[in-house]
């Protein structure tokens, strides 16, 4: 097992709470499911902003960030049963991590954490 790649990223909530104001911004960032989900947080400020957090992570890790047909909502983030968060795998996340780290097997690691004003999360890629 080896350490692909890392991304960390931190965000000012107001500026997430702000933006998702926008139906447009909330249509481009985040999945049906992530949409579904927040309903059932009490702070949907922060709900999004870690998720938004959670998002650049990942592309940072990927080694790309937001660009090269990598868009924010084709970054998908769930929770388990017991509300650990987790990066839902797709095909085209799958395709971009064999291509770029040339692997075959990995698995994504998922850290998120808020506060009044800011939050921030903390990705990992790992080969098996």
């Amino acid at each position: 097992m080896k350490i692909l790649g890392v991304g960390v990223d931190i965000i000012e909530n107001k500026r997430i709470q702000k933006a998702i104001k926008s139906n447009g911004f909330r249509n481009r960032v985040f999945s049906k499911n992530e949409l579904k989900q927040s309903h059932l947080s009490k702070n949907k400020g922060n709900y999004f902003s870690k998720r938004f957090a959670a998002k650049e992570a990942l592309a940072k890790a990927l080694g790309t960030g937001i660009r090269r047909n990598l868009h924010l909502k084709d970054i998908e983030i769930a929770n388990n049963k017991i509300g650990k968060p987790y990066y839902k795998k797709n095909k085209k996340i799958a395709e971009m991590v064999k291509k770029n780290f040339k692997v075959k097997n990995f698995n994504f690691f998922l850290s998120i954490s808020d506060e009044k004003d800011y939050s921030t999360a903390f990705a990992i890629i790992q080969s098996i």
